[in-house]
């Protein structure tokens, strides 16, 4: 795991060393309500570094792992070792200032029965080979 860019809130073994309700000033819900665990979370292209640097350590974290690739919140949690509901407020808060974009999951759009239809087609391939 990267390490955010301020180590003195970072212990290698510990992980981050504030409590979960600090990092969030004590909120519990996001700011906005599209935040799911599986929500697809991408650095903002017009972030610079100037901005990264004047986060606090998890949102600059969270910062750095999203400018590689979108990852999900709840990959983003596991990587920092946060809690989901953490990680939810703090995207929230990045979001609405425009540092990360955020893409909600699509809907599935097809049904168990056409999967089972698929699955007997394959069967039926394969009985046939």
């Amino acid at each position: 795991m990267d390490t955010p860019s301020n180590p003195q809130w970072f212990d290698k073994e510990a992980g981050f060393t504030t409590r979960p309700y600090a990092i969030t000033g004590g909120r519990t819900i996001p700011s906005r309500s599209d935040l799911t665990l599986i929500t697809q979370v991408v650095g903002s292209e017009s972030r610079t570094d100037q901005e990264t640097r004047r986060e606090q350590p998890e949102s600059a974290a969270i910062l750095e792992l999203v400018e590689r690739r979108p990852l999900a919140i709840v990959e983003i949690a596991s990587y920092l070792d946060l809690p989901a509901s953490v990680v939810r407020v703090l995207c929230g808060d990045l979001a609405d200032r425009s540092l990360i974009l955020v893409k909600k999951p699509g809907l599935e759009k097809s049904t168990p029965d056409e999967h089972a239809r698929v699955l007997r087609k394959v069967i039926d391939g394969i009985r046939k080979l």
